[in-house]
C-alpha cells in the first residue's frame, strides 16, 4: 500500500461484504484505523492477522473514523486485550456508546410512527413492529468510558506521518478523515468512497435532520483540500485517485436526485417511500427497504427545509409531499 501502511479487509455479513481497515506501523506496535464488526469470524481474521502481517506486535491505538458498527465494532475488544487507546471525534464516541447501551427488544412507538409517516406498507409495518430490531450491541464490543478526542483542523501522528484531521458529516456525524502532510495519502473512511455513495439517512431519534445538506457542505469543504495527486484509502471498495472529480460526483449524485424528486412531486404528491423509484431508479427489495426509507426521508427533508416542497395531505398515515 505505502511504506508503514497495511491495507486489511474484514468480512461483513451483508451485500457490501467487506470493510477496509488500515494498520500503520509504530515503534512499539500498530495503530489501526477502524476494526470491523465484533463477530467470531472477524475475531478469527484478526487473530490470523496478528500472527501474520502484524508480526505478533500489539495494537497500541485504535482510530475510529465514525460510529458505525462495521468501523468501531471491535474497538472495545482491542482496548480490553491490548490496552489500546481509542481516538475518535467526541460526537462519534458519544453516539457509538449511546447506541451500544440502548438495547431494545421491540421497536419504539416513535420508530413505528416514523415508518408510518414515511409510507411503509401496513403489512411490513406490522411485521417489523413484532420483530426484535437491530441493536448495535449485537455486533459492537462494549466501549469503556474513556477516549482521546479527535478535533477538526488538528494534527495526529500515525505510521511515521503527520496527518491533518478533517471532519465530514451527512453519512455519520463528525466523521474523521485524515490527510497526510508528508506524502499523498488520505484515509477517507465512508466519507470518501470510490464507486458507491454512502447512505445518508434520517432516523426516528432525529426525524427533522438534514444529512443531505450536511453531506453537500462536507463535500464542498473537502474539495478545498483535495488534489488529483491524492491516493485515497476508503472504508470500502478499492483505493483510488482523482479525488476532486470524485467529490464533484458525490455531490452531483444528490443534486440530481433532489431535482428528480422535486420534478416528480410537481406532477403528483408522493410519500417518502413513494419516491423510491425516483430516487434510486430501480425496485427496492425487502432486505434493503430500511436503508432506502431513511435515505428517501433524508432527501424529502432537504427539499422541505429548503422550501422546495411541502406537506399536502396524508394517505393511510403517510405524509404526502408536493412541490
Amino acid at each position: 500500500m505505502a511504506e508503514g501502511v497495511l491495507w486489511l479487509r474484514l468480512p461483513l455479513p451483508m451485500a457490501l461484504d467487506h470493510v477496509n481497515v488500515y494498520a500503520l506501523r509504530e515503534d512499539d506496535g500498530w495503530t489501526i484505523v477502524d476494526t470491523g464488526l465484533d463477530t467470531g469470524r472477524a475475531r478469527g481474521v484478526w487473530q490470523a492477522l496478528r500472527a501474520g502481517p502484524l508480526a505478533g506486535l500489539p495494537i497500541r491505538r485504535v482510530i475510529g473514523t465514525h460510529h458505525h458498527p462495521d468501523h468501531i465494532g471491535l474497538a472495545g475488544w482491542f482496548m480490553q486485550t491490548d490496552g489500546a487507546e481509542l481516538a475518535m471525534s467526541r460526537t462519534a464516541w458519544l453516539t457509538a456508546r449511546m447506541l451500544h447501551l440502548d438495547v431494545q427488544d421491540h421497536p419504539t412507538a416513535q420508530a413505528i410512527a416514523f415508518w408510518r409517516r414515511a409510507g411503509m406498507p401496513e403489512g411490513m409495518l406490522a411485521k417489523r413492529a413484532a420483530e426484535r430490531p437491530y441493536n448495535s450491541a449485537d455486533v459492537v464490543h462494549a466501549l469503556p468510558p474513556g477516549f482521546s478526542r479527535l478535533r477538526e483542523g488538528t494534527q495526529i501522528r500515525m505510521g511515521g506521518r503527520r496527518w491533518l484531521v478533517a471532519m465530514g458529516d451527512g453519512h455519520a456525524p463528525r466523521h474523521a478523515t485524515f490527510w497526510s502532510l508528508d506524502d499523498d495519502l488520505v484515509i477517507g473512511g465512508d466519507q470518501l468512497l470510490p464507486s458507491i455513495s454512502p447512505n445518508l439517512g434520517v432516523y426516528p431519534n432525529e426525524p427533522d435532520a438534514d444529512p443531505v445538506g450536511e453531506w453537500l457542505a462536507s463535500c464542498a469543504r473537502m474539495a478545498e483540500l483535495a488534489a488529483a495527486r491524492h491516493l485515497v484509502l476508503p472504508g470500502h471498495k478499492l483505493p483510488f485517485t482523482g479525488l476532486p472529480d470524485r467529490l464533484r460526483q458525490l455531490a452531483d449524485n444528490h443534486h440530481g436526485a433532489l431535482a428528480r424528486i422535486e420534478a416528480a412531486l410537481r406532477i403528483e404528491p408522493r410519500s417518502a417511500v413513494g419516491c423510491f423509484e425516483i430516487l434510486f431508479k430501480r425496485r427496492i427489495a425487502a432486505m434493503e427497504f430500511g436503508l432506502a426509507l431513511v435515505e428517501a426521508v433524508a432527501h424529502v427533508n432537504h427539499l422541505r427545509l429548503a422550501g422546495r416542497i411541502r406537506a399536502v395531505g396524508e394517505r393511510d398515515g403517510a405524509v404526502l409531499w408536493g412541490a
